[in-house]
């Protein structure tokens, strides 16, 4: 790609870009929120045009007019929100557009079926061809967008994002999968933001900052600390500093909390748990132990079936997730785009979603648009959100910065209880930085804050507490300085016994 530049109303995502991908390498893309990573993914995919530069495939120069013209040159690219219907088997999806027929118009469903299960096998995929994709796992998921790539026979794989939405056991199977594949001949070029990632799989690593190529440079003699200097433009400090907590009273209590998951089956046992005021409590375990259904029950999007959850003294069981954020719960939901934002709303009706209905936003029934946007001027530059402004479409904005929105919202609403789950989810690292300085401030001001994360160093450096989830149970509870490895043996359910003991 050769002096690539794409424009948008107001803003310039690309601007004059080059980049290169080689043969069987794995060629790292990085940049903050909003730098024009998956914007030049997808000018190569043809879901954009360019509006200047060219680009060259094995040598030849070609124009996409379409995502169909990209994948019939051999590239295939996996978004970083999946592109699956979710009421499709997995086969349905895999072979969608490019359908084996039987007599040349008949659908040949068997043929189709047979196809993924060899394929999947080829590359060592457990995956169930005739599984619901509404059904499977973010995961697996993930692996279906890979095997649809390969299945229209790409060699060059785009993947943006993708291990954002994956457990780190998760993305360690990923990661082997890729090293099968480009030991195949395929070329890889991976999106993140994660440092440590990029570092383990890339070959070559090129930088974009606000939409200009920075450098390139080989994996071998970069480091975490260089490569966030190049992608933010200053020092970022990677450990979260921060001062002893000052407990005060109890803002959050759980008690004895029962919850079944969508079957009807136990899902969290008999969880008790505590957060006061001025303390961050993490939850550290493997994803699937009943963390979700935990928080989705504290912050009212599910019912317990027993148990009672207490806020700043009130019994708040059984209330709505409405009266839940009228007692004082803020919540960051894991899934930015499903719970935490309504995509066809601008920025500033996100931000006004609970308080539209009352002063200043509102009196006697009527809504001030103007008091909307000057509020969502001030916290797009206090929380730096790109994209665009107060009245761009959330839909519009990368994935970093619908997290961003969603997290200035929360915070900005003052809540007695911030609920934080998943909260740097697709972030860069500045952007890291920046939340774990508000989280600890909020903290220091007098909020309880529960933090569930799956990244355990997150749950290590923010938490004073420390406890553990197995199962649906609370099996251990640690203090601040507590080792990985301690963890890790409880995550995996290693000192049950002992705890239940």
């Amino acid at each position: 790609m050769r002096g690539i530049t794409k424009r948008f109303p107001g803003v310039v995502a690309d601007d004059n870009v080059d980049f290169d991908l080689e043969r069987g390498e794995v060629h790292a893309l990085l940049g903050e929120n909003g730098a024009g990573k998956s914007t030049l993914m997808n000018v190569l995919y043809g879901l954009y045009k360019a509006d200047a530069g060219e680009i060259y495939v094995k040598g030849k120069r070609v124009s996409f007019g379409s995502a169909k013209a990209a994948i019939d040159s051999g590239i295939g690219m996996v978004h970083q929100h999946f592109m699956l219907i979710p009421v499709m088997t997995v086969a349905e999806n895999i072979v969608l557009a490019q359908e084996p027929t039987k007599a040349g118009v008949l659908l040949d469903i068997h043929a189709a079926r047979e196809r993924v299960r060899h394929l999947s096998q080829t590359f060592n995929f457990a995956i169930d061809p005739d599984a619901r994709v509404e059904n499977i796992s973010v995961g697996q998921e993930q692996r279906v967008e890979i095997l649809k790539a390969l299945y229209r026979r790409a060699d060059i794989l785009i993947l943006d994002e993708p291990t954002a939405v994956l457990t780190p056991q998760e993305a360690q199977e990923l990661f082997g999968i890729l090293r099968t594949l480009v030991r195949e001949g395929m070329s890889v070029i991976f999106i993140s933001h994660k440092l440590n990632e990029v570092l383990e799989l890339a070959d070559r690593i090129t930088v974009l900052r606000r939409g200009k190529r920075i450098d390139t440079i080989p994996r071998e003699g970069a480091t975490e600390e260089g490569l966030a200097r190049m992608m933010v433009g200053r020092d970022v400090l990677l450990r979260v500093e921060k001062q002893p907590a000052q407990p005060g009273d109890s803002l959050l209590e759980v008690k004895g909390l029962n919850v079944n998951d969508d079957r009807g089956l136990p899902v969290v046992r008999d969880v008790s748990l505590e957060v006061k005021a001025g303390e961050i409590v993490g939850i550290a375990g493997v994803e699937g132990n009943g963390q979700s259904e935990l928080i989705e029950t504290i912050t009212g999007l599910r019912h317990a079936a027993s148990g009672e959850i207490v806020v700043a003294g009130r019994v708040m069981s059984h209330a709505s997730a409405r009266q839940m954020l009228d007692a004082g719960v803020g919540h960051i939901p894991e899934d930015r785009q499903r719970r935490g934002l309504v995509l066809e709303f601008t920025i500033a009706e996100n931000i006004a979603l609970h308080d539209y209905n009352k002063p200043p936003d509102s009196r006697f029934g009527w809504l001030f648009p103007r008091r909307l946007l000057q509020r969502a001027r001030a916290l797009i530059k206090e929380f730096d959100v790109r994209g665009g402004g107060p009245s761009t479409r959330a839909a519009a904005l990368s994935g970093g910065n619908q997290q961003k929105l969603v997290a200035a919202r929360e915070v900005a609403r003052d809540p007695k209880v911030l609920v934080a789950a998943q909260p740097t989810r697709g972030l860069d690292v500045g952007a890291i930085e920046y939340l774990h300085r508000r989280l600890i401030e909020e903290r220091n001001e007098g909020r309880a804050i529960l933090l569930l994360s799956l990244e355990l160093d997150e749950v290590l450096s923010l938490s004073d507490r420390i406890l553990v989830m197995y199962e649906g149970r609370i099996v251990a509870e640690h203090e601040a300085g507590v080792t990985e490895d301690e963890i890790g043996i409880e995550m995996l359910g290693g000192r049950r016994k002992e705890q239940v003991a």
